[in-house]
């Protein structure tokens, strides 16, 4: 992850240092990670040790899922279709984000949820997370 440009409308998690990685591989399948490293502080002796307000701030700064992926190379699309993840409230949802090419290594992705069950015109879109293919 090499950015992250705006807040999401749909999950409250903020960047102001992002770090993350997305793999995609041939046979459909997906998983993401994304941390806010500049939030994280570590648990003194192991994460059952922490306070329940230092293990809620861990889980707060901290995003991952799997599942499968599809390509709608025409709407310029890919959606995750999320089996599950960090948050169970994800399991089973489609997350469908509008894709940018940069180059040859870097794609942004652009999420189309607006928070409350529509869809953000692609044009009005203000969150944006930009990833670096790894060398």
């Amino acid at each position: 992850m090499v950015s992250v440009e705006g807040t999401s409308p749909v999950f409250n998690f903020v960047f102001d240092h992002p770090h993350g990685i997305i793999v995609y591989d041939a046979s459909g399948r997906m998983a993401t990670q994304q941390a806010n490293v500049g939030d994280r502080k570590p648990f003194a002796k192991g994460p059952k040790a922490g306070t329940l307000e230092v293990r809620a701030a861990a889980f707060d700064s901290y995003g991952a899922y799997y599942g499968t992926y599809t390509v709608d190379s025409k709407a310029g699309t890919i959606t995750h279709h999320i089996e599950d993840g960090l948050n169970p409230a994800l399991r089973g949802r489609d997350n469908v984000r509008w894709f940018e090419f940069q180059g040859d290594d870097r794609v942004v992705l652009i999420p189309r949820e607006n928070g409350n069950g529509g869809v953000i015109a692609r044009k009005d879109a203000t969150y944006k997370l930009t990833w670096e293919r790894i060398k």
